[in-house]
């Protein structure tokens, strides 16, 4: 019978960082002495994990995986730009991608708990941590399960990752144009699908900046009330198209078109409907903090 309790490996697990199984397995061959586990954690290399838990994790990649109907995107981070590219870290990122599309967990903390292989996802989230010698992180991921489509783009080796979801049916030519629209999404960043998707608290935030702003212009001083008024509708008409992908102009039209009659254009040519439901953007490290440190300071630390 164990010399410890649920509560001791809970206990093992915030002090060391290290997953539940390892914890688990340490106290067992410690015969249930905390200290004497934090040692044999320490020496297999795990414990030194929770050292590193502190390090700004701001870089990383984006990465996607679609089977069938379901779609994931999710941002992995590591501390440096360069653990990013390796291989192994890839790799992981492909296992928690998969892993989302197949388990369905309901967020992060879930995810972490989700058995993969041998273990769970954060275990293994630990132990690469301890393998590569950075501090990692699952930051966020999106799932989407349709009865339509769903196609994703990944935007410089996964600087951006971007989910498109559509009624519509599952050809070549839907999905050819889906992935154009996602392209959009990536390069100007929309912040909603059409512009009754808007809410009105956005927009009365945004008319309040505009009258602000053109009641501060000594231009508009001698302007009667309903001419600002009228200026100020048309301003924010043309900002909701910058921000609503639907009414955005599309990038790769020659004649000014927008996303939605691009998307119509499309639907009417190959004898199809097409409903955009959704999109979801990531980009690696957005409102992250980033670390800051010059090579001399970088050199400086490390001989100290």
């Amino acid at each position: 019978m164990a010399n410890f309790s649920a509560s001791d490996v809970k206990e093992l697990r915030e002090t060391t960082g290290c997953g539940m199984m390892d914890c688990k397995k340490a106290l067992t061959e410690a015969d249930g002495d905390k200290e004497k586990a934090v040692e044999i954690l320490r020496e297999k290399g795990l414990a030194s994990a929770a050292k590193k838990s502190g390090r700004i994790a701001a870089e990383g990649i984006v990465k996607s995986y679609i089977n069938g109907g379901v779609g994931v995107v999710v941002e992995v981070n590591a501390e440096t730009d360069f653990v990013a590219k390796n291989d192994e870290f890839q790799e992981f990122t492909g296992i928690v991608a998969k892993t989302i599309a197949e388990k369905a967990p309901a967020d992060v903390e879930a995810l972490k708990n989700t058995n993969c292989g041998d273990g769970t996802i954060g275990e293994l989230l630990t132990a690469k941590i301890a393998k590569i010698g950075e501090n990692m992180n699952i930051r966020r991921f999106e799932r989407i399960e349709t009865t339509g489509v769903v196609v994703d783009y990944i935007h410089a080796a996964g600087k951006i990752g971007v989910l498109i979801e559509a009624d519509a049916p599952a050809n070549d030519a839907v999905r050819e144009c889906l992935r154009n629209v996602a392209m959009q999404v990536a390069a100007l960043n929309p912040k909603y699908l059409s512009s009754n998707d808007v809410p009105e608290e956005y927009k009365e935030h945004e008319k309040a900046i505009l009258v602000a702003q053109a009641k501060n212009d000594p231009k508009n001083a001698s302007k009667p009330e309903e001419i600002i008024e009228k200026m100020i509708t048309g301003r924010l008409a043309k900002e909701l198209k910058e921000v609503c992908l639907m009414e955005q102009e599309y990038v790769k039209a020659e004649n000014k078109e927008t996303v939605a009659k691009y998307v119509d254009g499309v639907a009417k040519a190959n004898g199809v409907e097409i409903k955009l439901k959704k999109f979801v953007r990531f980009e690696t490290g957005e409102g992250l903090e980033k670390k800051e440190e010059n090579f001399a300071d970088e050199v400086a630390s490390m001989v100290k």
